[in-house]
Formats: structure tokens, sequence, C-alpha cells
């Protein structure tokens, strides 16, 4: 769309200037350090950092309803660096020039509203966001691009080169970085860290498609991450797990959108998200507080994290309703069909505590809630809502059963309305609903298949085994009449058809 047809009040703004004042803060002693450097924790008491921006308070400069209708009108533009997450530029990287940012179809994942079916068997309206439908098909694209782009702008202010970016992985993250720096190559090379047997087939085959240098270690994510965390503090590597500061910019993009697929309208809705390192949750708080505190939205939604029972430490963490007497603990994770969360020792703990402190106070009173589910919950909420219509990989399996949960617990109301995260694609986790349709789900995932849910192809052969056509062997005329006779009335019999 011509600049020419917008507007007259939002054309200064629809592309945006290169501006901002943006730093690293620490979440512990609170230092602050300049983003012209690669820098993941504190020097100085080693805890994580979030990205602030000294000229925030610049954005309220622009009533909220403007800053409505630029994100509107800019969704109508052809320029690749606006087309993504960066659509909310001033509110992700506001110092970021567009040549510097890198856009491979992340972001703008449709909302799918659940079908009539599905939402009585649940019992309120909801919808999924199907952030499956990322290029790497994951969540984890909408960080890394940020993450990446931010790398890109190190390089072009010459400011680093010859990059080998790192990180570990439950399989999603290594999938989106392999991606990312690919399309950077040679200027980035990627390693990833897997635990050895615990990365389905499809997910392992991502990185390596994308060029990566794979590492299978023993043990589990936490012990691939302790080793990427000593890798960052002793070698010049660039670390892309959510540990970066700017992988939580990125994700926060998820809450833009949310607000704008709604048409702004906060009120009465539940956003679920699945916990796993808890950079997600971190970063969806984050971005909704940003919008709230610029006028863009004018109330905060709930906010409800889901974890297995098998890996639950922020759910422990919350039990405490004292905020003075709680105390984060790691858990040793056991097997979970939820993969991507089986993270005991989260590395964005500290920001999910801090942040919740703030978005409480914002809201004027508890806004965010964390529940527990099964296993079993799990992997049958995920196949009743791929029975009707969705894509739900099973974490969006975990935010179902977490749904259910908030309702029985009255977090939620049927009055509101329920946004879940399915935060990959299905097809990543096909193995797991494999395994559950031949009741071969190993024993430490606590799940019993249940028979209704079992769905398994059936072999259809014709009476005479002569007329078996292949492509070696192709059937005459004749013969080939009656095998399509046979396996038709067959099938027909199957299905209860009747002739009409």
């Amino acid at each position: 769309m011509m600049l020419d047809s917008f507007p007259e009040d939002i054309k200064p703004h629809i592309i945006p200037r290169v501006k901002g004042d943006l730093y690293y803060k620490c979440l512990g002693c609170s230092l602050e350090y300049p983003i012209e450097k690669l820098l993941y924790v504190c020097p100085e008491c080693n805890e994580v950092l979030l990205i602030h921006d000294r000229d925030a308070k610049e954005l309220k400069k622009i009533p909220g309803a403007v800053w409505q209708k630029i994100f509107n009108f800019r969704k109508m533009l052809t320029i690749p660096a606006l087309k993504g997450i960066y659509r909310y530029h001033e509110f992700i990287g506001p110092c970021m020039p567009l040549e510097s940012i890198i856009y491979l179809g992340e972001g703008n994942t449709p909302v799918i509203e659940a079908s009539q079916n599905l939402k009585e068997k649940i019992g309120l309206s909801f919808f999924y966001k199907n952030d499956g439908q990322n290029p790497s098909a994951s969540f984890k694209d909408r960080g890394m691009a940020s993450a990446v782009s931010s790398i890109k702008y190190l390089i072009d202010k010459k400011i680093i080169s010859d990059v080998i970016a790192v990180c570990a992985s439950t399989g999603d993250t290594s999938a989106a970085a392999a991606l990312y720096t690919s399309y950077l190559g040679p200027k980035i090379k990627s390693a990833v860290l897997l635990p050895h047997n615990k990365v389905t087939s499809q997910q392992l085959s991502q990185p390596l498609g994308s060029g990566a240098r794979v590492f299978e270690i023993p043990g589990v994510f936490d012990d691939c991450m302790k080793i990427v965390e000593h890798l960052s503090t002793r070698y010049p590597v660039a670390l892309l797990n959510s540990k970066n500061a700017w992988r939580i910019l990125g994700q926060e993009s998820y809450s833009y959108e949310i607000a704008q697929d709604f048409e702004w309208d906060m009120k009465d809705k539940a956003v679920i998200i699945p916990i796993g390192n808890a950079g997600n949750i971190s970063a969806v708080m984050n971005g909704f507080i940003k919008f709230y505190e610029a006028d863009i939205i004018d109330c905060l939604p709930k906010i409800i994290g889901v974890q297995s029972e098998q890996a639950d430490p922020v759910f422990q963490y919350f039990l405490e309703p004292d905020d003075s007497k709680r105390k984060f603990i790691p858990v040793d994770t056991k097997p979970s069909v939820a993969q991507a969360a089986m993270i005991g020792n989260p590395v964005s703990m500290p920001r999910v505590a801090h942040i919740v402190k703030q978005y409480n106070r914002l809201a004027g009173c508890e806004h965010v809630f964390f529940i527990q589910v099964k296993e079993q919950s799990i992997m049958d909420c995920q196949l009743l809502a791929n029975r009707n219509g969705h894509i739900a990989c099973t974490q969006g399996g975990e935010c179902l059963a977490g749904l259910v949960q908030a309702l029985k617990q009255g977090i939620v109301t049927n009055r509101e309305t329920a946004i879940l995260d399915a935060t990959a694609h299905a097809i990543k986790f096909s193995e797991f609903q494999d395994l559950y349709f031949k009741s071969k789900i190993p024993q430490g995932y606590n799940i019993t298949p249940d028979p209704y849910n079992i769905n398994l192809p059936s072999l259809i052969l014709p009476d005479n085994q002569n007329l078996v056509p292949s492509q070696k062997k192709r059937l005459k005329k004749k013969d080939f009449e009656k095998f399509v006779k046979d396996i038709s009335d067959k099938i027909a019999e199957r299905l209860n058809l009747k002739i009409s």
C-alpha cells in the first residue's frame, strides 16, 4: 500500500524511526549495561537481565487510540522488516534499523476459535493461537528473530564478526536458532546442544537440515543449559536461549498480536501459557504491561501459567501465598509428553517472580495464576483439540488441560474468553500420538491410552490375493475392476453405507 493512502495523522509514524535508548538492567543488583555487547547475565551478581528503554515515556506522547491505528495500518505495508514482529518496532527494538531486521515469516499467527462442539465440551468460549505456524513451526521464532536481528545489528555496526551462536534445547529452540542463523551464514554459525534421546526425531531433523552443529548430551535439558551457560561465560559465543534478553523482547509480540486480534479489548480475557524455561510467560506479561502503560489497552488480561506435575518448579514456588516466604527450589523432572516444558530449573524464573508482582500491582488484584496438570490430561486434551479441527502440540494440550482445571477452580468463569497457546505444530510431537494409539507410551509418563481416543489405519485387502495391484505389477482392466468393487464393498460395509 502506498504511503500517500494512509491517514494524515499517522503518516509520520507509519515507518518507524531509529530512536530509543536501550540498556540491560540486572534483576538482582539493578546495575545497568550497554546493549552494544553480547551480555546474558550480570557480570557482578550473575543474575538475568531485562532490556529497558530510557525513552519509554516518549511512547505515551502518542495517544493509545493513535497507536492502535498505526499498528492496524502497518499490517498493510509490504516492507519485509515490518511484516513480522517488528510491526511493533517501538515496543520491541526501537534502536534497530530496518536493514538489520531479519524477517523469515514469523509472527501474525492465526487465532482460531474453538469449534462449537469443543466449546460445549469444555464449558466456555476459547481460542487457540497457533504459533506452530511460525517458520520453524514454533513460537521460538519470535524471540529468535529479535535475538538474531540484534546480532546482525552489532555485525552491521562492526562491533562483532564471525559469530558462533550456541543454545541448549528441548527441540524447538534449536530449530529456530539453526534456521535464523543459517539465513545470515557465513557471518553466523550455530551449535546446538540437545539431551540425548529426549527430542523427537522431527525436531532433531530441523537443526540438522539447517546445517547446525548438533551435539547430543547425556542427561536432561537443564544439564545442556548449564553447559551452554559455561561456554557463554568463558568463550566469545552468542547465547540464543531465553537467558538472552533480546529473546524476551521478541516474544512480547505474542501479547501485542493478541491485543490487536481482539480489537484491543482485553476485558474478560484469560491468556493461558505453558511454562518451560519461563521466558515466554515473562515476555507475555511484559508485553501486556507495556501496552497497558501506553494506553493501547485499558485493562490487563488474566495470565494462567500451566505446568505438568512431572516438571512443576514454578507452580511449586507460587503455592506459597506469602511472597516474602517464597523460595525457588529446582526440581528433577520426570518424563513429559510436553517436552518443551520439561525443565526443572527455568533460567527466567527471576523474571517471572519480578514481573508477576508488577502485573498484579497494575491489575489491582491477583491476576496471574499457576496451575498443575497431569500427563494423562495433557495427552487426552491434545487429542480432543485436534479431533475438533485444531493443530495443537502437546504444549497446546497442556494449555487446554490447564483451562479445564482453571474452570474447575473458579480461576476463570464461563463468562470469560480464553486464548490458549499452541506453542508448536502438532506434527513435531506426532511420535507421542503414535505411541498413544499403539498403547506403547513408556510407563514413566503415567498415561493410559483411552480406547475411545485410539485411531489406527485399517488395511483393506481383496479376498483374491492375485488381485493386488502394485507399481511393478499393474492389473489388467477386468481384474482391476474386480479389485475396485471388492475393496469398495468392504469399505462401504465398514462405514455402514447403503446403496442409494
